[in-house]
C-alpha cells in the first residue's frame, strides 16, 4: 500500500514546452505574405489520395499538428473541392481513381492549382508501368 501511494506524491515529470523553430516561423510568414498577395485571403487545400502508401499523408497531416500549425499562416485543409484553391495529390494515379481525380479537379473553382506530392504522384514511382497504374498526375 505504501508503494502504491508513494507514486502519487513523487515529483511530476513533464516535458518542457518546445521552443518555436525560428526558420519555420520565417518561412511561414513569407508564405503567408505570398498567399495574401495572390489570394487576398487564406489558401484552402483539398488533399486527394489517388493510390498512395500513406507516406505523404503522414507528412501532410503533420502540417496541422501543434508544432507546425500551418493554419496560423492562412493555410487550411478543406473537405470539398468546391471550396479549394489548390488540389494536393498524393500517390500514383490508379485506373480506378483517375475518374474521381478528374471530377475533383473539375469541381474546383478557377483559378485551379495542382501540386503532386512525392515521386508516385509525379511519375508513378516504383509502380509506373504496372497494370493498375496510369502514372503521375499529368496523365
Amino acid at each position: 500500500m505504501v508503494n502504491a501511494l508513494s507514486c502519487f506524491f513523487k515529483k511530476k515529470v513533464t516535458e518542457e514546452e518546445p521552443v518555436r523553430d525560428e526558420e519555420v516561423e520565417r518561412t511561414g510568414h513569407a508564405i503567408k505574405a505570398e498567399i495574401d498577395a495572390v489570394f487576398g485571403r487564406s489558401l484552402a487545400i483539398r488533399e486527394l489520395d489517388t493510390g498512395s502508401d500513406n507516406a505523404a499523408e503522414i507528412e501532410i497531416n503533420n502540417l496541422s499538428n501543434p508544432y507546425y500549425d500551418v493554419e496560423r499562416f492562412g493555410i487550411t485543409f478543406v473537405a470539398s473541392p468546391r471550396h479549394a484553391d489548390l488540389l494536393l495529390v498524393t500517390g500514383a494515379v490508379t485506373h480506378n481513381m483517375a475518374i474521381a481525380a478528374k471530377k475533383t479537379y473539375d469541381a474546383m473553382p478557377s483559378p485551379k492549382f495542382v501540386i503532386a506530392v512525392g515521386d508516385d504522384a509525379c511519375n508513378g514511382g516504383i509502380f509506373a508501368g504496372t497494370y493498375g497504374v496510369l502514372g503521375g498526375v499529368d496523365r
